[in-house]
């Protein structure tokens, strides 16, 4: 059988002798086609090509695992196991590691009179890349790389890319507009520990309060290093292996402030802020700046999980609550905000936020009295991103800070609550720094409010509260906390904290 255009006779592919014979218009090309050199492919015996030509390779053409042996007795590529097997009708056979196998259909094309074969559809000769000769509409040198004496293709590997938004050679999608380089990642000092494990970290807590004493390191060392999603999960694990309640265990072991932390720190986050709004509420007097503090800092969906509970636990909603115990614009501002329906855009219309300084400055500066529920619309109901800029465009307005007006213009709890909900938007660390101070500061500890934004904060702005710490009081945070607590509760503490600064 013979086989059109391929090989060629005398001196051919393998020597002329057997069923493939010489074929008009065989393979070489004849002179002028690819490589430029008279003979045929292979040429004789002792050079691989001769004078010009195609530059020799090490090793062959190419040398690899699985290529193509050499024949017995110097000759060139015989057909025999693991390499050329018997052509098929339609082209070259397809190309698999370790040899070529028998043709199949979808092979290689067939030869073309007077030169090379048409570019295969992927991969090259063999599936290696850079072996391929240029077909119709595909550059050289691409997939596998640059032909001999050509410069690269601009996106292949390697070579300078002009346009980087372009995607480079393997696909991919286009790069995005460029990122200003600010610090998204994650503030706070409270990681997932690898691996924990609830049954395993149970354990520990049992060995922790089982009989006589207690070892309180052990409860720090885990608590400290484990997040709130492997913190929560330990109170139903605790039950499900021991047949115990953790939180009683735990009461019966601990007192104190080191109790109460503990305690803190086993509640997932909104449960932790509807305890502390029920207290705030129910407790002796009301902690208005706990309700502020709260309500302030959220995001919605965060108030409405805390409404959700709220409501759970404790049989009543969180707005009759509020209405209840407060009074006034103050109880129209938290109820305001506890509804938990804030617009949460990004993007900011500079247009309106000068309307609504404007309508600021109208309600305040401008007139006798105060509209109070100007304020409420306005600081309860526009995206934070927003009223950034209209602080802004209130202070060029007016040349006075929004909240030196909002303190002119009220006073008492509506007042202490407007310029939270200011501070809290304009700068959150900086107004949680604050309320940190403002705990420690002088005679007496604000026990509660030192434990409840350590846990809440340290898993979403620690680092940054540690910052603006230092930079507004002039000391870290760390040291004011050493300084000021005590025992176990200040080493549980201090693991919050994360270190100095």
């Amino acid at each position: 059988m013979s086989y059109p255009g391929y090989p060629p006779a005398g001196g051919s592919y393998p020597p002329g002798s057997g069923p493939y014979q010489q074929a008009p218009g065989g393979f070489p090309p004849q002179p002028g086609a690819y490589p430029a050199q008279g003979g045929y492919f292979p040429p004789q015996p002792g050079a691989f090509p001769p004078g010009a030509g195609y530059p020799q390779q090490g090793g062959g053409y190419p040398a690899q695992a699985g290529g193509y042996p050499a024949a017995q007795g110097g000759g060139f590529f015989p057909p025999q196991a693991g390499g050329y097997p018997a052509a098929q009708p339609g082209g070259y056979p397809t190309a698999q590691p370790g040899g070529y196998p028998a043709g199949q259909p979808g092979g290689y094309p067939t030869a073309q009179p007077g030169g090379y074969p048409n570019m295969p559809q992927a991969g090259g000769w063999g599936g290696q890349p850079g072996f391929g000769a240029p077909g119709a509409g595909v550059p050289q040198g691409y997939p596998g790389g640059p032909a001999p004496g050509q410069q690269p293709m601009p996106q292949y590997p390697g070579a300078p890319v002009p346009n980087p938004s372009m995607p480079g050679y393997g696909g991919g999608a286009p790069a995005g507009p460029a990122v200003p380089a600010v610090n998204r990642g994650f503030r706070g000092t409270i990681k997932d520990f690898p691996g924990a494990d609830p049954l395993r970290d149970v354990e520990v807590l049992r060995k922790a309060t089982k009989g006589f004493g207690t070892d309180e390191n052990a409860i720090i060392e885990l608590l400290g290093s484990r997040s709130i999603k492997q913190r929560v999960p330990l109170c139903a694990a605790y039950k499900t292996t021991y047949g115990k309640d953790l939180i009683n265990e735990l009461k019966s072991e601990l007192t104190g402030n080191f109790e109460s932390l503990v305690l803190a720190m086993l509640k997932s986050p909104a449960q932790f802020d509807a305890s502390e709004l029920k207290e705030a509420i129910a407790g002796a007097g009301t902690d208005e700046a706990c309700l502020i503090e709260i309500l302030s800092s959220r995001c919605n969906a965060e108030i409405q999980e805390i409404n959700r509970i709220y409501k759970t636990d404790y049989g009543k909603k969180l707005e009759d609550a509020i209405s209840s115990d407060t009074s006034g614009h103050f109880r129209r501002l938290l109820i305001s905000l506890s509804q938990g329906n804030r617009d949460e855009k990004e993007t900011v219309d500079i247009s309106l936020a000068k309307q609504d300084a404007q309508k600021l400055y109208a309600a305040g500066e401008k007139k006798v009295g105060t509209d109070e529920s100007q304020f409420n619309a306005i600081l309860c109901a526009r995206s934070k991103p927003h009223l950034k800029q209209v602080f802004h465009e209130y202070q060029q307005m007016c040349g006075k800070d929004v909240e030196k007006s909002i303190c002119g213009e009220m006073s008492g709890n509506v007042e202490s609550g407007m310029v939270a909900v200011v501070k809290c938007i304009k700068n959150t660390p900086a107004y949680f720094a604050e309320r940190l101070h403002k705990a420690m500061a002088g005679a007496g500890t604000k026990d509660r409010t030192l434990i409840r934004v350590m846990v809440s904060r340290s898993e979403v702005d620690m680092l940054d509260i540690r910052q603006e710490y230092l930079r507004l009081y002039g000391k870290s945070l760390y040291t004011t906390i050493s300084a000021d607590t005590s025992g176990d509760y200040k080493k549980l503490l201090l693991k919050l904290c994360g270190g100095s600064d």
